[in-house]
């Protein structure tokens, strides 16, 4: 099948790629020349697992390609995928001006049937925009769908190729022939095309997403909570999870979520909410308990310093707002960054993938290490922010040696507390005891 994907972002070059993945030849489009000429090249723009051997096989074989033309990438194309950014408004809303612009011109330049969908996680009666804005210029008849991407960062790949399911709103009997075909390689074990009308889909991908940042804000609440009573945090999510009505995952308590799904989606869903005179309390609740989580280890720091960072040195691991990524958007290591700052605190930083990210805001005076030791040569505390594989089973001999003070706050709880106590550490995690050195 021929297939345009529009917007080369995270959801668009995962799409794409592992649409050519099974024999379909697709063109992806975007603005940016300098960013089509590097993959032109071969040369992946953003870290994610996997996707580098998918993205150079099928530019090898002549399946994936890139341009800046998007005439010339649609006329050929059966589908269209609008893979384009939604960024939050002032007000929190989802901005659909880029989808809304693309779409205005495909209505000037098909000049055959297509099926123009809805990759963008896009608020409900966006597809009946996105409809309107083609048809003011098209002369061709069309179809638009929601077809709302489920893709974790760092696990994307897998995702795409195995999904849990596929979610595809139309109402068009003709659409739905072709998205079911075009999904077909990927649903070969059994896991379902879901088909539903346009505004269920839109809905569908905001509520699975505002549902896991809800569980992940409660058991952070549940963490602060064990803190103020001496339970356990790890023992109490175990014994939650072990219950098969809520399950194991999105249990782990933690700095808060970040990213560019769930902060985007929640707020967008709880502004959908009210522009239709519908609050959204649960929501409002679950975004306030994030924002404070992002910084929960702060007070901590203060206190174990006695609030006063001048001239103290910070360690920090962990840039990306989670493993496996170098996305750092809404990353809490961000936010703690800031504040340590501002404190009198000197900030040295190491993350296996993200570093080049934050360089480029060139907001931040801090300084950047080679590897996850050298960031600790003389820190006066160490604190973890991202769970990389890399951190989980460190060099503990190693940290103590080039630490003045063996101390580390844990904003994701990789470490046994018996085993710092044993190694002689000061040790704060989250929703725990805290280990006395």
């Amino acid at each position: 099948m021929e297939i345009a994907v529009v917007g080369t972002g995270y959801v668009g070059l995962v799409t794409g790629t592992c649409f050519a993945e099974t024999g379909n030849n697709v063109t992806c489009v975007d603005i940016d020349t300098h960013k089509v000429t590097r993959m032109q090249n071969g040369e992946i723009p953003i870290y994610e697992p996997h996707l580098d051997v998918l993205f150079e096989r099928n530019i090898r074989d002549g399946r994936l390609h890139f341009t800046t033309d998007l005439q010339s990438a649609i006329d050929k194309a059966q589908v269209i995928f609008l893979a384009l950014p939604t960024p939050p408004g002032e007000d929190g809303s989802a901005d659909l001006k880029y989808v809304l612009g693309v779409a205005h011109e495909l209505g000037k330049i098909i000049t055959d049937y297509k099926v123009i969908v809805d990759k963008s996680t896009v608020p409900v009666g966006t597809a009946d925009k996105v409809k309107e804005a083609v048809a003011q210029n098209a002369k061709v008849p069309f179809d638009i769908v929601s077809n709302p991407e489920f893709l974790r960062e760092g696990f994307a790949v897998d995702d795409f190729m195995k999904p849990d399911r596929v979610v595809v709103g139309t109402t068009s009997a003709r659409a739905r022939i072709i998205m079911e075909d075009l999904y077909k390689p990927f649903t070969r074990q059994g896991n379902p095309i879901i088909f539903m009308d346009e505004r269920s889909a839109e809905l569908t991908k905001y509520a699975a997403n505002a549902f896991l940042a809800t569980k992940i804000s409660f058991m952070n609440e549940i963490a602060n909570f064990c803190e103020k009573v001496g339970a356990d945090v790890d023992a109490v999510r175990i014994g939650m999870g072990s219950d098969t009505r809520i399950g194991k995952r999105f249990l782990f308590p933690g700095m808060g979520y970040g990213g560019s799904c769930f902060p985007k989606d929640v707020q967008a869903l709880y502004h959908s909410g009210i522009s239709e005179h519908y609050e959204f309390k649960i929501l409002k609740s679950v975004m306030k308990v994030n924002e404070r989580q992002k910084t929960i280890l702060l007070g901590p720091i203060l206190d174990f310093f006695k609030q006063s960072l001048t001239n103290k040195t910070i360690a920090l691991w962990g840039l990306a707002f989670k493993p496996d990524t170098d996305d750092i958007r809404e990353a809490p290591a961000l936010y703690m960054i800031e504040h340590l700052l501002e404190a009198g605190a000197n900030v040295v930083v190491y993350d296996p993938e993200a570093m080049h990210n934050v360089k480029n805001l060139g907001k931040y005076n801090i300084t950047y290490a080679q590897d996850q030791y050298s960031a600790l040569e003389g820190a006066d505390a160490l604190l973890i922010c991202t769970e990389w594989s890399a951190f989980r089973n460190p060099d503990f001999a190693k940290i103590a040696a080039k630490m003045p003070a063996k101390v580390i706050f844990d904003g994701r709880n990789l470490f046994d507390l018996d085993k710092m106590r044993d190694l002689g550490f000061y040790y704060k995690s989250i929703g725990r005891e805290t280990v006395q050195h």
